[in-house]
This record gives structure tokens, sequence and C-alpha cells, in this order.
């Protein structure tokens, strides 16, 4: 099983960027996938949610700028963040969790939102 991240990176604030992660060795449609986010000294926080079967849910923290979505055909969520603050800076993981109760994460990608 795999999560790979992408898309992490340097933006200005008010700026946007798009995380992916792909996923491998799993069934990808049956599997309720998040993003989380850790900044340095904080606690890990659930950013945003998506089900198999599309519905979502946001941190209040990112409410309105942030959208998560998924392509079951390709095995991909991603995560769209506009209007990026500085207090988004962080490591951005996805994470895959099924009714069983596997859950498996990726390796995590950097977003750093600075002038």
């Amino acid at each position: 099983v795999q999560l790979v991240e992408s898309g992490g990176g340097l933006v200005q604030p008010g700026g946007s960027l798009r995380l992916s992660c792909a996923a491998s060795g799993i069934i990808f449609s049956t599997y309720v996938m998040n993003w989380y986010r850790q900044a340095p000294g904080k606690q890990r926080e659930l950013v945003a949610t998506v089900t198999s079967n599309g519905n979502t849910n946001y941190a209040d923290s990112v409410k309105g700028r942030f959208t998560i979505s998924r392509d079951n055909a390709k095995y991909t969520v991603y995560l769209q963040m506009n209007s990026l603050k500085p207090e988004d800076t962080a490591v951005y993981h996805c994470n895959g969790a099924n009714l069983r109760g596997d859950k498996y994460w990726g390796q995590g990608t950097q977003v750093t939102v600075s002038s």
C-alpha cells in the first residue's frame, strides 16, 4: 500500500496550491480519504475529509478556502487550497481509512506560506 502526496511548495500569502495524493494497493473507492496537517510544535490537525460517496467535511479554519475532492478512477484525492495564510504552513499528509479499521498514511508534503 502506498499513498504519495505531491504539490507542496512555497507560496505567498493569498496564493493557491493544489495537493494530490495518489493511492495504490487499496480498493480506493471504499476508503474515506482525509488530509491532515502538522505545523512545528503543534498537534496534528484534521483539515478535510471526503467519504467514499463524495460527502465532504472541513476544519473551521479552512472552510471556504480549501476544497477536497477525489477521482476514484485515478485513485487520487486532491486538496485545492486558496487564499493561503501563513498559519496554513505545515506538513500535509493524506490518510485513507476503511470500515474494517485499516488506515494508511502518506509521507507528507511541505506547504510554506510566506512573503
